[in-house]
């Protein structure tokens, strides 16, 4: 048995009207704005459906949705856009602790380091999130035959600390790499060239 849609009843008040006529009369009313005051006026003057279909443009669907908006919250309900799902939260920081020691100090059963997405499916996280987290923090041990664990307890924070110098460095600063035998092989400025300034 197919199923009719009840035309949807809707009475305005005086001041309701003359809010829809002045949207729909103004140029300068968002157009979105216009065709949701056009349906809500045409239903008040009990046109059909198919009818206020084929003066807005708009399929039976969107036309009882806008009905059902002003019959629940008015004249406002139709000023809002339907509510989308929000950003996606930041992982908390324990999270990318535990992956970053995980990343460090274990290694994946069966295999000699982490690839994405083990570390994902180990982390419970997607690997999208590990991908982040390990650029963030320069580590790369899918793409290394090798992978050199450190024991240094504070690895982790050093490694942040290093990092951020190379990727943000402070104003007037230069950032040197400096091999074992303490031989300058690359610098990086920003700003001032004045190295004298940077070390003290």
């Amino acid at each position: 048995m197919r199923k009719t849609r009840t035309r949807a009843c809707i009475w305005l008040s005086p001041g309701d009207r003359a809010t829809l006529t002045d949207w729909i009369a103004d140029r300068n009313t968002p157009q979105k704005l216009v065709w949701r005051a056009r349906i809500v006026s045409l239903s008040a003057d009990r046109a059909g459906v198919m009818s206020i279909v084929r003066s807005v443009g708009k399929s039976k669907v969107t036309i009882g949705r806008w009905q059902e908006r002003y019959l629940a919250s008015g004249i406002a309900g139709l000023c809002r856009d339907k509510t989308r799902p929000g950003r996606k939260p930041p992982l908390p920081a324990e999270v990318i602790e535990r992956v970053l020691q995980t990343t460090l100090h274990e290694k994946p059963a069966a295999g000699t380091h982490w690839s994405i997405r083990k570390m994902a499916a180990a982390a419970g996280i997607s690997y999208t999130s590990v991908q982040k987290i390990w650029k963030a923090h320069g580590l790369k041990p899918h793409l290394v035959k090798t992978f050199k664990l450190s024991n240094d307890k504070r690895f982790v924070e050093n490694v942040q600390d290093v990092v951020g110098l190379y990727v943000n460095p402070p104003e007037r600063a230069v950032v040197f790499s400096v091999d074992e035998k303490s031989q300058i092989q690359s610098p990086r400025t920003r700003g001032s060239t004045e190295p004298s300034q940077a070390c003290r």
